[in-house]
């Protein structure tokens, strides 16, 4: 079963512009995700981090959403100094953001098998890090590996 992390925009996709044909594929392949999450085929992990920035999200229905959907999470990632001290590395070898890098740092740390992020530019950072998950577009996830 894949254990996957999913970058915070994720959650909230299905909220962003319609008319953009890859926003459009996106929120398909998010959605298809967190269906074979409900049916238990794959793994999603929650952490700190994603409470954190639905704590802060202004838009009272794409919180709800988000929060609703942390319920499919079946793993729960909590703050601790192993996190910490890979967010700040990945912060210095990848040039990330630090929201980024702790979303990084706990899906490494979970074990994750994949980190799904919509943010094209935290894909091409990644890529500098010896990660030992795989770090991609949900759809690419959706076209890669569910159809195997």
């Amino acid at each position: 079963m894949d254990v996957i992390y999913l970058d915070y925009n994720c959650f909230q996709r299905g909220f962003d512009d319609p008319h953009q044909v890859k926003i459009q594929l996106e929120a398909l392949a998010c959605e298809a995700i967190f269906m074979k999450a409900e049916r238990k085929e794959i793994k999603l992990i929650w952490s700190f981090m994603h409470e954190d920035e639905n704590t802060l999200c202004p838009f009272v229905e794409r919180k709800a959403e988000a929060s609703r959907l942390s319920f499919l999470c079946q793993t729960r990632m909590f703050p601790d100094p192993v996190i910490y001290r890979l967010a700040q590395s990945f912060q210095r070898k990848a040039r990330l953001s630090s929201k980024d890098a702790v979303h990084l740092a706990c899906a490494a740390r979970a074990p994750s098998d994949y980190f799904l992020t919509c943010d094209d530019e935290l894909i091409k950072h990644a890529q500098r890090l010896s990660l030992e998950m795989k770090v991609m577009n949900p759809v690419d996830y959706i076209r890669e590996v569910v159809r195997q």
